[in-house]
């Protein structure tokens, strides 16, 4: 017997009809995000692979790349919260087609630079151009996901990084074999072949990608009355709690807590992840392809785990532990992995530190959204996923900045795994206040 969903308040299980109404929106919405997403991350790191050679060829050492890896976070930052507010008045459709189309050229592009400027600029301007895609499709699954299917959407959608470590990484890694080939490098070769996916599929979302559920015309006229009267029954909930404006959704102390929780979590993803070619290059005697065979294994686990462990917690109902168990994994992975010379152990070691990373991320996700609808959701959501993702400008520098002073990367990933800790606590300290505002059950007499 098919067990039903639990509500985000364990109050009211969703039955059948809306377990198969959620299944019908996912597989019509899920598959194109996921590519999206897919693309997105492969844009933003695939000059760690490039670095095995553009830094070389270019005269770059390893502070060079870290700031300039990082630097897309800057850009990012400062038009997060405006491109998603824009997205919230706009529609989904319309604004994520611009940002997959501006970033695809862009990434591309980045095949152009020339000096540190230059490498510099085209990382800032990436940023800028990708601002606002992830928290825009955390809010816009907010239109289409009652909470209780929410933490497996976003852990589905979420899949798409590993995935694009698992697919991307050998791929990378024989672009670079392109040297040459008509009169261009092979890490030139790589931000071309790599970006223009990202312009195609712009023209998918453009034409595919539906905005609300009122407009689906691929649902029945009952399907679309009885998923809005879920997400509206939800919404009533948390605004008959409080109903946050804009302004007080910025400076409230939850959103800040979340957005330094995020920063945590980002800061160790980045820190690792745009250094792993470089620390798996550092075992010897392997080639640019074998490199991305061995990266992609990691992250092939984390896909895994993170699916798993996000549909976990939709069953059981439960958030912050969700995020903290994992976020400790990840803390004593990465520590784990600074400290041991065996190439196979610290493998293992960086394999269990992205496994919980992932899994911490996904469901984090949850938490804002348990509180924040609206205007008051696009903007929070935009300032956590920016002041968090400044994570990714901390983690590659500082690791850089660590490894160059240091020669190793131990002292960095210490410091790193213990923010990730923090993140894992804050997690646990926000308990009360995530089950404070969990929807009721519906009353009686409304649709159900």
């Amino acid at each position: 017997m098919q067990r039903a969903a639990v509500s985000d308040a364990g109050a009211r299980p969703f039955d059948n009809q809306d377990q198969a109404i959620a299944r019908k929106v996912a597989w019509r919405l899920a598959p194109l995000l996921m590519a999206c997403y897919f693309v997105a991350f492969l844009d933003r790191v695939n000059v760690s692979f490039a670095a095995l050679a553009m830094n070389q060829d270019l005269g770059f050492d390893s502070a060079i790349f870290g700031l300039g890896a990082g630097i897309f976070f800057i850009g990012y930052f400062f038009f997060e919260v405006p491109s998603n507010l824009v997205l919230e008045k706009l529609g989904a459709r319309v604004w994520i087609a611009r940002i997959m189309f501006t970033w695809g050229l862009v990434s591309a592009a980045t095949a152009l630079v020339w000096n540190e400027p230059s490498f510099y600029a085209a990382r800032f301007l990436l940023g800028a151009a990708e601002a606002g895609f992830f928290p825009g499709v955390v809010l816009y699954l907010t239109y289409w996901f009652p909470a209780a299917h929410r933490a497996r959407m976003v852990g589905l959608f979420m899949a798409a990084v590993p995935v694009s470590g698992i697919i991307g990484s050998p791929l990378s890694g024989w672009l670079l074999g392109l040297e040459g080939a008509l009169g261009l490098h092979g890490w030139q070769w790589l931000f071309i072949l790599e970006g223009l996916p990202s312009v195609l599929l712009s023209v998918l979302v453009w034409r595919y990608l539906t905005d609300r559920p009122s407009q689906a015309n691929w649902l029945t006229a009952g399907e679309r009355e009885r998923l809005e009267a879920n997400l509206a029954r939800e919404r009533a909930h948390r605004d008959s709690v409080r109903r946050y404006r804009l302004g007080e959704a910025l400076t409230n102390g939850r959103v800040l807590a979340l957005a330094v929780l995020y920063l945590g979590l980002v800061t160790g993803l980045y820190g690792v992840t745009f250094w792993l070619p470089q620390i798996v290059t550092g075992f010897g005697g392997l080639s640019n392809l074998e490199v991305g065979f061995i990266v992609a294994l990691p992250t092939l686990a984390s896909a895994i785990a993170m699916v798993a462990w996000t549909r976990h917690s939709d069953r059981t109902g439960e958030r912050p532990w969700h995020v903290g168990l994992p976020a400790f994994a990840g803390c004593l992975g990465l520590i784990a992995s600074g400290y041991v010379s065996n190439p196979l152990l610290s493998m293992i070691a960086l394999s269990v530190a992205l496994i919980g990373i992932y899994a911490a991320i996904a469901t984090s996700w949850t938490l804002p959204t348990a509180f924040l609808t609206g205007t008051a959701a696009a903007g929070g959501l935009a300032l956590i996923n920016s002041i968090g993702n400044l994570g990714g400008f901390a983690g590659p520098y500082f690791t850089g900045w660590i490894k160059k002073a240091t020669g190793e990367y131990s002292l960095a990933f210490l410091i790193i795994g213990i923010g990730l800790a923090l993140s894992g606590l804050i997690a646990l300290a926000l308990r009360q206040a995530v089950a404070d505002e969990r929807p009721a059950a519906a009353p009686s007499g409304q649709p159900s």
